[in-house]
């Protein structure tokens, strides 16, 4: 009977067995650096947490100063340390990913890891999402890298997916938000679809990871506690929503842009002027909000003042707190800080939600700030599911999922071309 076997039966069975093998293999490799990255991040955390949470228990002038001080230390650390090492994380993902040749050496992670902790500990205006990604992305990348041949399969991209999923998944205790991220962002209007399983599977074990040494209470849970079904007349809304957070988006992006090439002035000069602008920033948020609302990566301005007002901001003055946090994202990337911008982004969104809330449905902030998030975020970084399943998975409420998809939709359209990062790519073009 086996003589009777066709022959492409045996190689097609053959064929299929190295595939099982493959894939296993994978999973495994996958959960191995999720669990890596998890612990990383978590370490990571900790100590930014500690060092902030000392800034804001600071004597006033203290705290006025402090970013100005991180921003010092990270300049030094990525000169002096890093070898000349940009202040470059998630960007570093992308290059890696369409690029086989380009690699994300150990002495940049440790320069840009530590220039993080210096940066966001002091209190600047980025988030601590950024460097997550870029280290669970090298953790995987260098991992990849150091497997005998036959373990490394015929994509190299296929850990560093993974470590970056892992990463984003641990960070924001959204293990669907990670894996989605992770494959959308390298591309505008597409995703990574070979990379699905190592993704899904690190994100699960990074975010297992993470959890166990922490918490699973989802970041922006507070405050969304008044949060209904929505009603058609939303829809609506949404639709607003989105092309306000795009416009928004497109000139953040720009101020964002900009601030990455200031960066690259004379060390001096870009240090004074970015300190000087920190230290009014922060005292100019505290004399509109009573909140030194300028500092840290932005969750503040939820819990802390955006969602304790039910009952109505000024215009004026969310303008007001929306122009603070975006300056002060972007005098932190012009000295050189390092951190990510998709909280600032959230942050960004969240504003310009409310802010239209109080025009046309003052009744309802609580749902058109987490539309907002959705659509700036969707539209400053193009990944319009990831943005969505952030906001379902942090807060905790999914049912607002519908007319956020319509200003998530929204927002990609008015958009355009514009991306808050240079190194994303058509589909079709690796």
């Amino acid at each position: 009977m086996r003589a009777m076997r066709p022959e492409s039966f045996e190689v097609r069975r053959d064929e299929l067995r190295q595939l099982v093998r493959r894939s296993r293999e994978v999973v495994l490799l996958a959960a191995i650096t999720g669990i890596i990255t998890g612990l990383a991040v978590r370490g990571f955390e900790l100590l930014v947490d500690e060092a902030f949470h000392a800034v804001l228990e600071a004597p006033l002038w203290l705290a006025a100063i402090s970013p100005a001080i991180g921003l010092i230390a990270s300049a030094l650390i990525l000169r002096y340390v890093g070898g000349g090492a940009s202040s470059s994380t998630s960007d570093e993902y992308l290059r890696a990913f369409h690029d086989p040749a380009f690699r994300m050496r150990p002495r940049y992670l440790g320069a840009r890891i530590a220039a993080a902790v210096a940066t966001l500990g002091s209190g600047g205006a980025l988030g601590l999402e950024g460097p997550s990604l870029y280290g669970g992305s090298a953790i995987g990348d260098m991992l990849q890298r150091r497997l005998p041949r036959p373990f490394r399969g015929s994509d190299h991209r296929t850990l560093l997916v993974a470590g970056a999923a892992a990463g984003v998944a641990a960070i924001f205790k959204a293990p669907a938000t990670g894996a989605i991220f992770a494959l959308e962002v390298p591309y505008r209007d597409d995703m990574a679809r070979r990379m699905l399983l190592p993704a899904l599977v690190a994100a699960a074990t990074g975010y297992l990871t993470f959890v166990t040494l922490a918490d699973t209470t989802p970041l922006l849970s507070f405050g969304t506690s008044t949060l209904g079904n929505f009603e058609l007349i939303d829809l609506l809304g949404a639709l607003l929503v989105g092309a306000a957070c795009a416009i928004g988006a497109r000139a953040f992006s720009k101020m964002m842009r900009i601030a990455k090439g200031f960066s690259l002035r004379a060390m001096p000069l870009r240090l004074v002027l970015s300190s000087a602008s920190l230290v009014g920033l922060f005292f100019l948020s505290r004399a509109l909000t009573g909140l030194p609302l300028s500092l840290g990566a932005g969750y503040e301005v939820f819990r802390d003042w955006l969602f304790l007002e039910p009952d109505g901001l000024a215009l004026w003055l969310i303008a007001a707190v929306f122009v603070i946090r975006c300056l002060a994202s972007a005098m932190t990337t012009a000295g050189s800080g390092v951190g990510g911008v998709f909280i600032p982004l959230v942050v960004g969104g969240g504003l310009t939600g409310r802010f239209i809330a109080e025009v046309i449905h003052p009744d309802r902030t609580s749902l058109y700030t987490l539309l907002g998030i959705a659509a700036f975020l969707g539209a400053g970084y193009r990944v319009p599911l990831a943005a969505v399943m952030f906001v379902a998975e942090t807060t905790g409420k999914p049912n607002f999922v519908v007319p956020a998809l319509f200003a998530a939709v929204a927002a990609e359209l008015v958009m355009g071309d514009q991306s808050i990062t240079a190194f994303q790519r058509r589909p079709g073009t690796d």
